[in-house]
């Protein structure tokens, strides 16, 4: 927080942006970043291409984040600089742009600072959103279909690949359900703290005497499984089912059954795909989503035990996490860490970083 004194602000940021530099060991990233360069300029990387990604992705983040740092260390010496010089010049016009500046660079130190606290064990992952639209009838089905759409601009706002790979479409608007890949690091570590359940209140559009309604999704957050994962789904474990892809109002999407439906059948877990065209590929990648929810099921498990040991009985704290009110005010607040902001259509436009850096600051706070 800005003091107004430039001598005390300026040593903030100093001090918080070597403390982000030490926690991210930029000498260990950079050295990381010259043994993956090596690896990427082998003449036979892509001979196994699911590794060249691995590795040409793991570069370019990677090469990202240390030029993030070195702009940001760069820019906190300019300032320095620039304020120097309003001063012994007395001039008001430079001393206005050296504080303006001040301000940005403790907004985006911030953000980074963020990035410090996702250590989790699964905390790098990419991951999968699913999407339910829970009590409230139509209304909910529309609303599970806005949360959607929240998390897929908040995304592209970040420039993180997506891919939806299942959307169940309900019969008068909205969504049932819908599952989709965020293809970016941290993304599970970032968005894990959006899991729960999310309340809206509006007047119903889709009610003729025009009441106001509540209505309610359930938001589930996953990591992606690696190849390193031990997971294995013996045959008779597994139903499969295909059916024919299918859009809104149930227009075909294609004429082969080539959409997937794989339960889990000790767990009753149950996951789809129909992106692909081919019924191969969609059954592969439904083997991929069911094989992160069964690694989360276990994830949970394995906490609960703790939990119980611990004597912890205060449930999850990912449940009822976030008010929506459109009428008869306009507010997001979110119940855990009482953030909220009136401006609700840029929230559901996707800019829900202050959520988010909220809740992963005050998860923290709880684990500690």
């Amino acid at each position: 927080m800005a003091t107004g004194d430039f001598a005390v602000d300026i040593a903030a940021i100093n001090s918080t942006l070597s403390s982000i530099e030490k926690v991210l060991r930029i000498d260990d990233m950079q050295a990381q970043v010259a043994e993956l360069e090596i690896l990427a300029s082998a003449p036979d990387l892509w001979d196994d291409q699911a590794n060249a990604q691995r590795v040409t992705g793991k570069l370019s983040v990677l090469q990202a984040d240390i030029g993030r740092i070195k702009n940001l260390r760069s820019r906190v010496d300019d300032v320095q600089v620039l304020w120097e010089m309003g001063e012994a010049e007395g001039d008001q016009g430079i001393l206005e742009e050296a504080a303006a500046e001040l301000v940005a660079l403790e907004k985006s130190i911030g953000e980074l600072e963020v990035r410090t606290l996702l250590s989790g064990e699964y905390d790098h992952r990419e991951a999968l959103v699913s999407i339910r639209s829970g009590a409230g009838g139509v209304d909910a089905a529309d609303w599970a279909e806005m949360l959607q759409r929240m998390y897929l601009r908040y995304c592209e706002r970040h420039g993180w690949a997506t891919e939806v790979y299942e959307t169940s479409y309900a019969e008068e608007a909205g969504i049932k359900s819908t599952t989709f890949a965020v293809k970016a690091p941290f993304a599970y570590g970032t968005l894990s703290v959006e899991q729960g359940t999310h309340r809206l209140v509006r007047i119903s559009p889709f009610d003729n005497q025009s009441r106001r309604q509540t209505s309610f999704a359930e938001v589930e957050v996953i990591p992606v499984v690696e190849q390193t994962d031990s997971v294995e789904i013996p045959d008779d474990d597994l139903r499969v089912d295909v059916y024919r892809s299918s859009g809104p109002g149930g227009q075909g999407v294609n004429t082969t059954d080539s959409a997937v439906r794989l339960t889990h059948i000790p767990t009753g877990i149950v996951v789809s795909c129909q992106n692909e065209r081919s019924q191969l590929q969609n059954k592969a990648t439904a083997m991929a989503v069911l094989q992160a929810k069964i690694l989360e099921r276990t994830r949970q498990e394995e906490q609960a035990k703790i939990n119980a040991l611990k004597g912890d009985t205060s449930g999850s704290w990912g449940n009822q996490m976030r008010s929506y009110v459109l009428h008869p005010y306009q507010m997001v607040k979110d119940i855990r860490t009482e953030f909220e902001t009136g401006n609700t259509s840029a929230v559901l436009d996707g800019d829900i970083d202050q959520f988010v850096e909220a809740g992963i600051r005050w998860r923290r706070e709880q684990a500690s």
